[in-house]
């Protein structure tokens, strides 16, 4: 597997502008090209939302935002509230509501207007479940007040303008705040606490272009590729690397505005020290009361919760080329004989290449596919670990949670009595929980004709 450039979001941007019709398709490319894989197009009225909606719908690295800015609330109607809303739910691309806010230093709109239409999107906002995107500018008492009383929970202060003191209000509400390009002006020292005192956790970047260009750019036009000066910055400021501050934004984007970048690389294919394991499902026969997967999908360091199943197109390229493994084992947070024509296919293209391979499994595949499906795995499968864990049924009920009831238990017991027939090495294995009896596991395994490994309780990976 080789090491992935940072993957960013740019999470305010208005590409919709004439700044950008000459040399639009180029300027995707170089944002592609510094490690942004999504933008956020960000409405600021009607006819800018419609477009940012009409560029998502065309552009799968585009999302949309649609509202009203609080330049103009003073023109606000009726039919206008409607118009943000339809678009709000005609699209899947459509992934907040905004931008709305205050901004009490240009006052283009009365003030009392601006703070009746912002409350009237957030409470739109709240019933479409959607987070908002807030401009704030010279209003922050305000805002954090408006948001605490309109109980609005779910969105990110743009540009952020505040102090640390706001900063952490905002972080209470469950707010992030969005770090832009002006992090790089040497003579920002405010937005340079902020970022310091403020946990990473609760930031995005964004460029806010055309607007706000970044060091070395600024007196030309800004664009998304930017917004990894902004990144840069933060890191150099936090004591992290860029890597670092790609990864946890990037999360923090993807989680607010529900965006599925489809890069699973780092969940199906991990590496713990010489053995490459494939995660291709998170699903499972049992619900065993000892998984780990109830409290934390993380695994060494590793994070397994899939975002779908992978195909194998995915888990080839997932896979890619590992070098120094002595085996490539099926072994995730769930139970990969639940896709067994897949594993097959896997395994057989990988055994083409040279590797081992190992399956790791609760050994009810037999009793899940109603057949013996053993057979098929001679030639394909060099050793497989089966969880026994229990020496009778009863107990084994009870510790793995089975819907099988006691065939279960019959069904792991006689698949390990096969599985020496086609397969040159079996393992049955037993997780030291409380109420395993391990010497009984022993000596049942032994008996059927399997090698016997203990597996620590707390120990995962």
């Amino acid at each position: 597997m080789t090491q992935q450039k940072p993957v960013l979001i740019d999470s305010h941007a208005h590409i919709y502008y004439r700044d950008y019709a000459e040399d639009f398709n180029e300027m995707l490319e170089r944002a592609s090209d510094a490690g942004v894989s999504a933008i956020i197009i960000v409405g600021t009225d009607i006819e800018s939302s419609r477009e940012s909606v009409a560029l998502a719908e065309k552009h799968s690295q585009l999302y949309a935002a649609v509202g009203i800015h609080p330049h103009d609330a003073g023109r606000v109607t009726e039919a206008c509230y409607d118009i943000i809303r339809t678009l709000a739910i005609s699209s899947k691309k459509v992934v907040a509501i905004g931008e709305i806010g205050l901004d009490f230093y240009r006052d283009r709109s009365p003030r009392d207007q601006q703070e009746r239409v912002f409350r009237r999107f957030l409470k739109m906002a709240n019933e479409l479940n959607k987070p908002v995107i807030i401009h704030d500018r010279d209003a922050h008492k305000q805002v954090i007040t408006i948001l605490r009383e309109e109980s609005v929970r779910k969105g990110v202060l743009h540009c952020f303008s505040g102090d640390a003191v706001m900063a952490t209000e905002a972080a209470t509400l469950g707010f992030h705040i969005s770090i832009p390009g002006t992090i790089t002006f040497p003579g920002n020292q405010g937005l340079h606490e902020v970022v310091r005192s403020i946990s990473i956790d609760r930031m995005l970047v964004e460029t806010d272009c055309p607007y706000l260009t970044p060091v070395p750019f600024r007196g030309k036009r800004n664009e998304p590729a930017y917004v990894r000066l902004a990144a840069e910055k933060i890191a150099e400021l936090k004591g992290l690397t860029l890597e670092d501050v790609a990864r946890i934004t990037t999360k923090n984007a993807s989680e607010l505005f529900s965006i599925n970048l489809w890069d699973q690389s780092t969940k199906i294919a991990y590496r713990i020290r010489n053995s490459l394991y494939l995660n291709i499902t998170n699903h499972c026969s049992n619900r065993c009361t000892f998984c780990p997967k109830f409290d934390d999908f993380t695994v060494k360091g590793h994070n397994l919760l899939l975002d779908g199943e992978p195909s194998f197109e995915e888990i080839m390229a997932a896979v890619g080329q590992p070098e120094k493994i002595d085996e490539v084992v099926f072994c995730g947070y769930g139970e990969p004989l639940l896709r067994f024509e897949l594993v097959k296919r896997v395994a057989g293209e990988l055994k083409r290449r040279g590797y081992l391979i190992r399956i790791n499994t609760d050994g009810q595949a037999n009793h899940v596919h109603g057949r013996d499906i053993l057979p098929e795995l001679a030639g394909l499968v060099d050793s497989i670990s089966i969880s026994l864990n229990a020496h009778n049924a009863s107990t084994y009920s009870q510790l793995c949670n089975t819907p099988f009831g006691e065939t279960g238990f019959n069904s792991v017991c006689d698949f390990i009595r096969k599985a020496s027939a086609h397969i040159p090495q079996v393992i049955a294995s037993a997780v030291t929980v409380p109420g395993a009896n391990i010497d009984a596991c022993r000596t049942l395994a032994e008996s059927l004709g399997a090698e016997f490994r203990v597996r620590e309780y707390s120990e995962v990976g």
